[in-house]
């Protein structure tokens, strides 16, 4: 049947009264919009939290990488790419990981050089003894491990503290090698892998003669020792600082068979030789080791084995016939001293005894603090 006119005209109208009233709502939409989109300080708010966002973003790019973190923030205007805003970035902003801020500053690129020696300066060090003023020092950043890097820091720690505290030594050298001195004090007496802790003179005479040829106080190293003595140092450890960590870049790795110290049976092991040290495993899973063997003061030689070929040994030149200062963990999990006077192990082929030779060889003659030490002295025994 054929529609009406009137219905159809009806059914248009209807259509568009509806579309109006979408349009007049769309248009009441865009009234109550376009303000806001325009007010000022809505944008700059949402301006603000995208900036903040960015910010954020930064800091974690510095956390995994810190070159990279840093030229991201220059980049995005968050830094200055000079000395002082980047070192006053790195002291004062809160969430950084000090194991990042140790690598970056450590850097011996000409720019790090400088943003190393404001973030020093950032450190106030007027009227503090040594020991205090490493303390605040050592907590603004973890040190690195490379020597070279160490060496370009406590460089800078020692000219910072001299400026800060004139006439308490003769030289930077001197509070140099003083400060050495006095975080390896802190390793021996509160590490409990050594045995043998120093007592107070023994201080005292590792520390005869750097002071331009003279001698320091007495009272004055009595002091550092006690303090020290009472309380270690407070070290970072916001990057996990474990035995898995240590041995994520180990010098050399593999199976090995070791000999008994008390029960002369072969063990085969997994050996890690990392940090001056030879550790042990039943198993390469396992996070804890079944025995450390420190190498300092060891030698390591060829030697014929009937039972067993490929073998070498550890052993201590100086004194034949003691048992080698090293720890190894019962079944029961108590750690006790090792049993043996020479360490024996046989490698599985004649190339692989060749390689942990030369590995070990390198590990006992590397002590790279030590040398730096020894170069300071020298230094000061010159200008005598």
């Amino acid at each position: 049947m054929p529609k009406r006119p009137g219905a159809e005209t009806t059914q248009e109208d209807s259509l568009k009264t509806h579309k109006l009233e979408q349009l007049d709502g769309i248009q009441k939409q865009k009234l109550e919009i376009i303000p806001a989109i325009h007010n000022p300080s809505l944008k700059q708010h949402n301006k603000s939290v995208m900036r903040k966002r960015k910010f954020i973003r930064g800091k974690k790019k510095f956390n995994m990488d810190p070159k990279v973190g840093i030229h991201y923030l220059v980049e995005n205007e968050f830094l200055d790419w000079r000395a002082k805003p980047v070192a006053e970035f790195l002291y004062k902003e809160e969430g950084l990981n000090k194991t990042a801020i140790g690598n970056f500053l450590g850097e011996r690129e000409e720019m790090h050089l400088e943003i190393l020696t404001a973030f020093v300066g950032l450190h106030e060090f007027s009227d503090l003894n040594l020991v205090q003023a490493l303390r605040q020092f050592l907590w603004s950043f973890r040190l690195p491990g490379e020597a070279q890097k160490i060496d370009r820091m406590m460089e800078a720690f020692a000219a910072r503290y001299c400026d800060c505290n004139p006439g308490v030594f003769q030289s930077t050298d001197t509070c140099y090698v003083l400060s050495f001195a006095i975080i390896m004090l802190n390793t021996s007496l509160h590490n409990p892998n050594v045995r043998d802790k120093p007592p107070v003179e023994r201080f005292i005479s590792m520390n005869r003669g750097i002071n331009e040829g003279g001698d320091l106080p007495e009272e004055l190293l009595r002091n550092l020792y006690d303090s020290i003595k009472s309380e270690p140092f407070k070290i970072p450890e916001d990057d996990g600082n474990d035995l898995t960590h240590t041995f994520f870049n180990p010098d050399r790795e593999g199976w090995l068979l070791k000999l008994g110290g008390r029960v002369k049976t072969w063990k085969r092991r997994w050996f890690i030789l990392t940090d001056n040290c030879l550790y042990y495993f039943e198993y390469t899973t396992d996070k804890e080791p079944r025995g450390i063997i420190p190498l300092e003061n060891l030698s390591i030689r060829e030697v014929e084995e009937p039972r067993k070929p490929n073998c070498f040994e550890l052993y201590n030149p100086n004194h034949k016939g003691q048992v080698i200062k090293a720890c190894k963990t019962e079944a029961d999990g108590r750690v006790v001293e090792g049993n043996h006077v020479v360490y024996r192990i046989s490698a599985p082929t004649p190339e692989e005894k060749e390689e942990w030779i030369k590995s070990i060889k390198a590990s006992i003659s590397r002590d790279p603090f030590y040398d730096m030490l020894a170069t300071r002295k020298r230094r000061i025994a010159n200008k005598k």
